[in-house]
């Protein structure tokens, strides 16, 4: 496995970026750009995943990181009940609904597998190891 030096290296943070993109395009035109509460609601659900990734990594440690990944997979779930209110209030067409939900279902799929992986792993993040281990020099 691939070493994972930052958030940014996170695949489930990669696709939630991209997720967000999609999110803040489609609520940008049309009827969709004009109910506020939705647009700024599934908004701030899309933000919330990929800043739950990245402010869970950055936290340094396992049960941290398990955390948060766990309020971004929430927010995954958020996201799509409220994909499928953009689609019943016709503001998605089915083609755009379809891909943003299985985008949302990758990326919680990915926040799955993460945390399945760290529950089991052996490493602990990066503020549990000693001083010596990250620096190779005694305290």
């Amino acid at each position: 496995m691939a070493r994972i030096e930052r958030f940014e290296d996170v695949d489930a943070w990669k696709v939630a970026r991209e997720l967000t993109k999609s999110i803040y395009q489609v609520t940008s035109i049309g009827d969709f750009a004009r109910d506020f509460g939705l647009r700024d609601q599934i908004r701030r659900a899309a933000v919330s995943i990929l800043s739950n990734i990245a402010e869970g990594f950055e936290r340094g440690g396992n049960k941290e990181f398990l955390q948060f990944l766990s309020l971004a997979k929430g927010s995954c779930g958020e996201m799509r009940a409220q994909l499928y209110v953009a689609l019943d209030q016709l503001y998605l067409n089915p083609d755009q609904f379809q891909e943003l939900v299985e985008k949302t279902a990758r990326t919680s799929r990915l926040i799955a597998g993460l945390m399945k992986y760290l529950s089991t792993s052996d490493l602990r993040g990066s503020k549990y190891r000693s001083y010596k281990h990250t620096t190779g020099i005694e305290p």
